[in-house]
């Protein structure tokens, strides 16, 4: 079948250094067009791809020659952005947050066609590996970490918290490894730069830290309830943020999981099964479980 067509709106950090080089490595789809309000974004971004660039997913849906979105945007913008492409009939990837808040995430869900939630870390290898070890049902504890330092990062617009930059991916990754959802959320702990909570997850229990302000790393270790371990995957720390700097630079590691991500999202686009891929019903649980935690914090 012909390529998909895909229009990128939102030209920042994300979209720059991950989704563009994704679409070009993808097999299935093409960058088509880019939608960034930024001038000089727009023109760095959609210049070097040769693809036409606009100021907003409305002037650029308006133009037409795109099949498909991806919203790269603040999660602020994902309602409205989804709602454009929804009216013209085509399918959207929304990244993570999906939205706001959990009213947002469910309006998102509401949509026809109805979009699917960029939760790029279940294309990981080793994620695969460690899912496929973890039995149904089992009563299980997973360890999720993630952090990283902000100011690397660079985003260009987006300041959020710990919490709902890297909480959305944590507790996507506690459901999907363990395959329940979130039945309760305890002793949640949310500043600026750093979040940690407890989930219950059925049988399962899931503890969740994630930080912004200290040196990359990601770490998710999952054990039976006797302590047996069941798997690990760790990346990152001081000595890979050493090797890193010495080394020669190339894509993003993120690439390699966009890049799968889009390939199914392409698939599914075209009526294909796509079970890896998060539909936006995990958005809303996923949405339901942060803004949970939020409340306990407030509430103690």
């Amino acid at each position: 079948m012909a390529e998909l067509r895909i229009g990128l709106v939102g030209a920042g950090r994300l979209g720059e250094q991950g989704y563009v080089p994704a679409l070009a490595a993808a097999a299935g789809v093409r960058l088509a067009a880019v939608a960034e309000p930024d001038e000089a974004r727009r023109a760095r971004v959609a210049g070097a791809a040769g693809v036409p660039g606009y100021r907003s997913a409305e002037d650029l849906l308006a133009a037409g020659g795109v099949d498909a979105l991806v919203l790269a945007t603040p999660a602020s913008a994902h309602l409205a952005d989804a709602r454009l492409a929804a009216a013209a009939g085509l399918p959207a990837l929304v990244e993570k947050p999906p939205a706001a808040d959990v009213a947002e995430a469910a309006e998102l869900a509401a949509l026809e066609p109805t979009p699917w939630i960029g939760f790029n870390r279940r294309f990981d290898d080793g994620v695969a590996r460690l899912r496929e070890a973890v039995p149904r049902g089992a009563e299980v504890g997973v360890f999720c970490e993630i952090s990283y330092r902000r100011a690397g990062w660079d985003a260009h617009t987006v300041r959020d918290d710990a919490l709902t930059d890297l909480g959305p991916h944590l507790v996507d990754l506690a459901r999907w490894l363990t395959g329940a959802d979130v039945t309760d959320v305890r002793r949640a702990d949310v500043r600026r730069e750093r979040a940690g909570f407890d989930l219950v997850l059925g049988a399962a229990r899931a503890r969740i830290r994630c930080a912004t302000d200290r040196p990359h790393r990601e770490r998710i270790e999952v054990r039976h309830r006797d302590g047996r371990l069941v798997g690990r995957l760790s990346r990152g720390g001081l000595v890979a943020a050493v090797r890193g700097r010495l080394a020669s630079r190339g894509p993003h590691p993120l690439v390699a999981s966009l890049t799968a991500q889009l390939e199914a999202f392409a698939r599914a686009v075209r009526g294909e099964l796509e079970p890896t891929l998060a539909t936006a019903e995990d958005g809303v649980a996923v949405m339901a479980a942060l803004d949970a935690v939020r409340a306990a914090r407030l509430s103690g």
